[in-house]
């Protein structure tokens, strides 16, 4: 009693005190019956496919392709853990704010991934370029490297694309 006459309140218990964990995506396999689950396996199949086309054209020019070769890899393996963790239905079990979290990974990757795709672009555009190595001149992409790199830029642009759309679906769930 207080010396009001009023009794005090106990404290509240910490453990109810936290908010339930904020996301409108349904857990388990039913993501992969939405719009943002089809475009996060799009984002991990035309990834892959960056990835491999990429590593399979040796890299000629290791300072413009090294970065595409670590978002690709890097967006890819986040991009599994995220759909992981939706699958397995642990965003249930996490009190966070998954909205927000959907946005900003999207976000982030989206602007590394359009970072890579116009490298991957730029390295592609250096077909034509010459190079004299030991008294001989030479393009500096051979025509099957310039034709990997062609399919590398294409499935950049439409991975960039998909991570755009599961950017702008995030916005829409975080900002109502």
């Amino acid at each position: 009693m207080s010396a009001g006459g009023a009794p005090v309140p106990p404290p509240p218990n910490p453990a109810v005190s936290f908010p339930a964990p904020r996301i409108t995506l349904p857990a388990g396999p039913d993501i992969l019956r939405t719009y943002s689950g089809a475009f996060v396996c799009l984002e991990i199949l035309f990834g892959g496919l960056v990835w491999i086309l990429v590593a399979s054209s040796n890299v000629p020019l290791p300072l413009l392709q090294g970065w595409v070769m670590f978002v690709s890899v890097t967006a890819f393996i986040f991009s599994l853990l995220f759909l992981g963790v939706f699958l397995s239905g642990m965003v249930t079990q996490i009190d966070a704010n998954w909205n927000f979290l959907d946005f900003v990974y999207h976000f982030t990757v989206f602007v590394f991934y359009f970072g890579a795709f116009l490298l991957e672009a730029a390295t592609t555009s250096l077909h034509d370029l010459r190079c004299n190595t030991t008294m001989t001149v030479q393009p500096l992409l051979s025509d099957n490297q310039y034709n990997i790199n062609v399919a590398a830029t294409i499935f950049a642009f439409v991975t960039t694309a998909c991570y755009g759309c599961s950017l702008g679906l995030a916005l829409r769930r975080w900002r109502p």
